[in-house]
């Protein structure tokens, strides 16, 4: 499994729930361009519209060798996901709070994958005691290293 990009601010943001992997319909200079690492997820968002599920604001360059027909690189791009599923996402992310984010793009054989989370959205002071608490388990494993 190769990855190709990742959305760390997402797990700093949001509180992530639960995971499900989809499939991408993508076009052929966009695999080719991702095949060169070359993807963005930073706000990018999950939605579900007409009982099909599609990602938003993923960027994916052009591809470098690419002639005048390559593709938007903020194109909506559908998912590939079964209908039991998709309804499941959608009942659950239109409870209040949260929200489909996308956390990472990988390879899995010759498919691009998305790995979607549901997510409930951090209050800033969550944020902080999160940040206090990595500190000290970081604290407490160099304590353990040292001893």
């Amino acid at each position: 499994m190769k990855v190709v990009c990742q959305n760390r601010k997402a797990f700093h943001d949001y509180s992530i729930e639960e995971t499900l992997e989809a499939g991408i319909a993508l076009l052929g200079t966009e695999i080719k361009s991702l095949r060169e690492g070359r993807a963005n997820l930073k706000d990018s968002y999950v939605i579900v519209k007409d009982a099909e599920g599609f990602l938003l604001n993923c960027h994916i360059s052009p591809y470098s060798h690419g002639n005048i027909m390559n593709h938007d690189p903020l194109r909506m791009r559908k998912l590939l996901l079964h209908r039991k599923e998709i309804d499941r996402l959608a009942g659950k992310a239109a409870t209040k709070g949260f929200s489909l984010i996308p956390l990472k793009i990988y390879f899995k054989g010759p498919f691009a994958k998305v790995e979607i989370g549901l997510a409930r959205g951090k209050k800033l002071f969550e944020k902080r005691d999160a940040i206090k608490e990595r500190e000290a388990r970081r604290e407490i494993e160099r304590a353990m290293k040292n001893k």
